[in-house]
């Protein structure tokens, strides 16, 4: 082993001036973590949220999450981080805390809740018909989930007034690439999306323009 005191003497100060340094920071670290407790960071975390200061309120939880893990308040900050990229508009990073929940609290009293926060991140993305439908298809499923699991719930009764705008952007779709198709005179192609406006969404408005389209195709195709 080569001992440190065999160095010359400006390297035996280097290595003297890096080991004070590493104290320090060792010192330095165990300090700040003390700089607030949890009941301070989930505080300031919610005063944050509730000024709409979402970004500030995240590095609270955050914080709050890594130095309290088993704190009263973690289940807390981790919804409201959830809560926080919702409202900043960052819907995947929303979707990702608000799953990461599901999953770790399976029976927490907030799960409709959670589950209706998803299905809403989805389906503030809706565009419109002539883009892909991932979200709207992905925002029903997600409402559709929560009306099973819990019928009788709030979130429930508030994911049934978006199920139509979910049908009527999904018919839309199918609507608009039918349409596209038929002037392409594809018209297998155009009786196919036609026909599924109307069977599978016999509510929506745009199933009274598939009709007569439907008919042409047939006569097209005989």
């Amino acid at each position: 082993m080569i001992c440190i005191f065999s160095y010359p003497v400006k390297l035996k100060k280097i290595y003297l001036g890096l080991a004070c340094l590493l104290i320090f920071c060792g010192c330095a670290g165990s300090n700040s973590k003390e700089e607030k407790t949890a009941n301070e960071l989930i505080s300031a975390g919610l005063d944050y949220f509730d000024s709409q200061k979402f970004r500030k309120a995240i590095d609270e939880f955050e914080q709050l999450k890594d130095w309290y893990p088993f704190s009263k308040y973690a289940i807390l900050a981790e919804l409201k981080t959830a809560d926080a990229y919702f409202n900043l508009e960052e819907y995947d990073d929303a979707i990702f805390a608000y799953e990461e929940f599901e999953q770790l609290h399976p029976r927490n009293e907030a799960i409709p809740f959670v589950l209706y926060q998803i299905g809403m991140s989805y389906f503030n993305r809706i565009g419109t018909v002539d883009r892909e439908q991932t979200a709207a298809k992905n925002a029903l499923e997600n409402f559709n989930k929560l009306i099973a699991r819990f019928p009788d719930n709030e979130y429930s009764l508030k994911a049934r007034t978006n199920l139509q705008k979910c049908y009527e952007s999904i018919a839309g779709h199918d609507f608009y690439v039918g349409c596209f198709y038929f002037k392409s005179k594809h018209y297998k192609a155009a009786f196919d999306r036609f026909k599924a406006v109307i069977n599978n969404y016999p509510k929506v408005a745009v199933q009274s323009k598939a009709l007569p389209y439907l008919k042409k195709c047939e006569a097209f195709l005989q």
